[in-house]
């Protein structure tokens, strides 16, 4: 027996010898404020009527949740917007595709938007695509098509959508600049200055949640370098400048992104090659290894935001919805 109980010592003393690591990992790392680093280029954002006004849909958990609804008819198209973002922030785009013939809704996503419960942070892992696949239950036609398309974050989140438990759900899937994953060779380092990770605490995070250990998710693990002149202005209210651990694990594929990928269904990915967070070259190569069901367009002098403004991207839109 006394070798089962030297056994049972040193398994217990190495469990708290790697709590210890995970937990000094996490409490060395604290979010900071960005001092003026270059970012993604919002001088490019094009101005727009004012934004229709939001209306609320219940999620399984009984929160009412914002989105914006326009058109009717047609295929379903879901737009998902970027990290950090909100609904009303995409309103210009959603009004071209609503005039293409579609039915478009535009959600804030749990976290996002004006006065979020709480801002930045889910309840669990995985809560974003629950979210959705509500919002589409209550709209969705019989047999009316379904289209996700997402920009940048909200690209990866269609992606995790379609390699999730409702991935049969969805038709069609429109990508413009999507985040694969911080360690795919589309992704530039720190996003090009956008996204400041928190390393050590994703480590330590990561390293509790392979024990099960869930309780500290909700601490901020990333952050976003909105310009001071974006973030004081008209929308100051509406911007989520950090994410949880839940909320930043939500958004993002899966570990295995490419398995996620796989698992689209036909798409159409969209990229300008002035792309700040992402290498636009680089997406075809990778996703053609896992699926032969996207078409790729890189187009000419667009920036990562100028994607869902550009006239040539509304085009390709409109002839993948009617192809």
């Amino acid at each position: 027996m006394d070798w089962l109980i030297t056994i049972l010592r040193f398994g217990a003393i190495s469990v708290l010898i790697y709590l210890l690591i995970a937990v000094v990992l996490i409490l060395s790392q604290r979010p900071k404020p960005f001092q003026q680093e270059k970012g993604l280029d919002f001088n490019r954002i094009e101005s727009g009527p004012e934004p229709m006004q939001p209306r609320q849909y219940r999620a399984r958990d009984g929160v009412s949740l914002a989105y914006r609804q326009y058109g009717q008819g047609g295929p379903l198209v879901v737009v998902v917007h970027g990290s950090g973002a909100f609904g009303a922030a995409y309103d210009g785009l959603a009004r071209d595709i609503a005039a293409m013939g579609a039915t478009v809704l535009l959600p804030d996503l749990r976290g996002h938007g004006t006065n979020p419960d709480p801002r930045g942070d889910v309840a669990y892992i995985g809560q974003l695509e629950d979210d959705l696949q509500d919002l589409i239950t209550q709209h969705r036609q019989d047999g009316q098509e379904l289209v996700l398309l997402g920009h940048s974050s909200g690209g990866g989140l269609v992606v995790r959508f379609a390699g999730g438990a409702y991935g049969e759900t969805m038709d069609k899937a429109i990508l413009l600049a999507p985040f694969l994953k911080y360690n795919a060779p589309t992704t530039r380092q720190q996003a090009g200055g956008w996204a400041r990770v928190l390393t050590r605490r994703v480590i330590g995070l990561s390293m509790l949640n392979a024990l099960g250990i869930k309780a500290l998710n909700h601490l901020v693990m990333i952050q976003f370098n909105f310009p001071d002149g974006i973030r004081n202005g008209p929308f100051k209210d509406q911007l989520t400048d950090a994410y949880s651990f839940a909320l930043n694990s939500s958004y993002a594929p899966r570990d295995d992104y490419l398995k996620d990928i796989a698992a689209l269904p036909d798409f159409a990915l969209i990229v300008g090659d002035q792309d700040e967070a992402f290498i636009a070259e680089e997406y075809e190569p990778l996703m053609r290894e896992v699926t032969g069901k996207g078409q790729y367009f890189v187009l000419e002098g667009v920036s990562h935001l100028g994607i869902s403004y550009d006239p040539q991207a509304k085009e390709i839109i409109e002839k993948f919805l009617n192809d």
